[in-house]
């Protein structure tokens, strides 16, 4: 029997293609063929509670699968059920234009995506966009603002030409260039997984988009949302100073030597404590790329406070936050001095921005000389008088903290704590969080806690690898390629290379990825190995002197994604169990 599949306008292209694949392997097996022009179609399959504006369904027998979740625990019982139940399908005609897949119209969209680490989501948004456009027969570019600068990048004549804008961006971002046009916001998250919702909201709730209006905050929801956001944009613009200074200090320990240097160091004589000054053998850097890595490393904290600002304030923020973070790294208050600095200058110069009113003929000069001046001796003042030395004071206990825990056992407690987290939301709050802090930590020369949140962050997409190949039956042929793929994902430092497996199973996918994410966090920090740069997966390690003790590194990894994958082989129900549980649903 020759089946088509019609995916209505609620169903997102990664969703329909996870679903056509599943009923192509389904349809193998029961000896249907799955055709692509609907003429051809014995019964059609209408994935979806949406509506679909094809006129060739008319007179067709079509069966409707409302619950993608039903489609997906049992692809076989779905198409027995459209050889069986389907009925002859009049398409309405009278629907509007927001409720069809294809406007009568073709529109044109241009649309923008960004994520803090600008590796994933961006890209994977992007495509989804341009998949939504395409299924609607709407001509569509996506300008990507990835880890590599801007990519696919929207000319003047494109974005006049353009009916709206869609911006899906996770940090703030510069969009001057779409000044006058209608313009629709919102997250990578929701354009990646509810890709049509998103289209169809775009046409409803866009507004013509004007840059003072990125200084109108109001209601307390968006104000808390947006102070999480400030803080991804800012790290989004550290991160590449802290990879690139990381990679070059390690580089210059590599390439360097020894030699006998002095040093205060504790010893006890006559059973009394002293400090006292010794000879030790230390490893020195080659003396032109330590000096580079150096002056990275002193330019990460202004950066981070800088963009912080600039996030909420816009341009007028961002001397004061640069000024704020130097001062803060100066001072000794560190990563969390600079992050204060920053949210104090955006809010400051956004203040100011508000309400000094000026004549009109004066107006100019606020954004580029009133403002920043004001705004700067406002924040350098009060990071040097009032908030910079308690920050300081917290800073150096939490140094020597970590310092002093690294040598005891309750190190591993920290390991696990932050591997969790690196595994509970795959990209989501809490693995940024992490990864936050191991950034910060980074910036004060603590290499230690981003081995740890790194190593775990790799887990999740391993242990889905090693679960399709030692549980393979469990799986079907759609998940086994998915396992494959997440095997590169995962060395590449891709937690979202697990999505897939914890959106169709997150009760048994998420906590074995959380253990085996604790389990390596716990031994990267027991082992005291250590990482100098955020980003780069197992290949980082192909730079001398990135990571201290790299095999007891790799044997966490390695031991941390076994456990995580057996743990997930074992407790996966087989798809024929899955069966039995959905028939007895259906039969009560």
């Amino acid at each position: 029997m020759n089946i088509y599949i019609a995916i209505t306008n609620q169903i997102g292209p990664a969703i329909a293609r996870l679903a056509k694949a599943e009923l192509t392997l389904a349809a193998k097996e029961l000896n249907h063929t799955i055709v692509n022009v609907v003429t051809d179609a014995a019964v059609v399959v209408l994935i979806g509670q949406g509506t679909i504006s094809d006129t060739t369904l008319n007179g067709k027998k079509v069966y409707t699968v409302m619950d993608i979740d039903q489609l997906f625990a049992n692809p076989k019982q779905i198409l027995i059920d459209t050889e069986n139940k389907a009925e002859i399908y009049t398409v309405n005609t009278d629907v509007s234009s927001s409720d069809t897949i294809i406007n009568k119209d073709t529109k044109r969209i241009v649309a923008v995506t960004a994520c803090p680490t600008g590796v994933a989501h961006t890209f994977m948004a992007a495509e989804a966009i341009e998949e939504e456009a395409k299924k609607r027969g709407w001509w569509c570019k996506v300008e990507t603002r990835g880890s590599v600068g801007v990519g696919n990048e929207l000319t003047a004549e494109e974005i006049a030409a353009a009916d709206i804008v869609i911006v899906a961006c996770d940090i703030e971002v510069d969009l001057s260039k779409f000044a006058g046009k209608l313009m629709y916001r919102t997250k990578t998250g929701p354009a990646l997984k509810k890709t049509a919702q998103e289209f169809d909201r775009a046409f409803a709730e866009a507004k013509i988009y004007q840059p003072e209006s990125t200084v109108k905050t109001t209601q307390t929801s968006k104000e808390k949302k947006g102070i999480y956001q400030h803080l991804l944009t800012g790290i989004s613009y550290m991160l590449p100073m802290v990879v690139a200074g990381g990679l070059i200090k390690a580089l210059s320990f590599a390439l360097g030597h020894f030699e006998n240097l002095p040093q205060m160091v504790k010893v006890t004589v006559d059973n009394i404590e002293v400090t006292k000054e010794v000879m030790v053998n230390t490893l020195v850097g080659e003396a032109h790329l330590a000096q580079i890595g150096s002056i990275a490393f002193i330019l990460m904290v202004p950066l981070l406070a800088g963009y912080i600002a600039y996030s909420i304030a816009d341009r007028p923020g961002l001397v004061p936050g640069l000024v704020g973070g130097f001062l803060a790294a100066e001072i000794g208050a560190g990563f969390l001095g600079g992050i204060i600095a920053g949210y104090f200058a955006g809010y400051v110069a956004l203040l100011l921005t508000r309400y000094i009113k000026l004549p009109q003929s004066m107006s100019s000069l606020k954004p580029i000389l009133i403002v920043p001046l004001m705004a700067t001796l406002i924040v350098g003042l009060g990071m040097q008088l009032v908030f910079g030395e308690p920050i300081a004071f917290l800073m150096k206990a939490l140094n020597e903290w970590l310092k002093v825990m690294q040598h005891s056992t309750s190190v591993v407690i920290l390991g696990a704590i932050l591997g969790a987290m690196m595994c509970t939301d795959m990209g989501g709050p809490l693995n940024k969080a992490a990864y936050a802090t191991g950034v910060g930590l980074i910036a004060e020369q603590q290499y230690a806690p981003m081995a740890a949140i790194m190593a775990a962050g790799m887990v999740p997409p391993l242990a889905m690898t090693i679960a399709t190949i030692i549980a393979s039956k469990k799986f079907n042929k759609t998940e086994q390629q998915s396992g494959r793929a997440a095997f590169v994902l995962g060395l590449c430092f891709i937690s979202e290379g697990a999505i897939p497996f914890a959106a169709r199973d997150p009760l048994r996918v998420i906590p074995s990825c959380i253990i085996g994410g604790a389990i390596t966090g716990g031994l990267a920090l027991l082992w005291e190995t250590t990482l100098r740069t955020p980003h780069g997966g197992i290949f980082a390690l192909l730079i001398p002197g990135v990571v201290d003790h790299p095999v007891k590194y790799l044997l966490a990894i390695a031991i941390g994604s076994l456990i995580g994958g057996i743990i997930y082989a074992m407790i996966k129900k087989p798809e024929s169990q899955q069966e039995i549980a959905l028939a007895e649903k259906m039969a009560s």
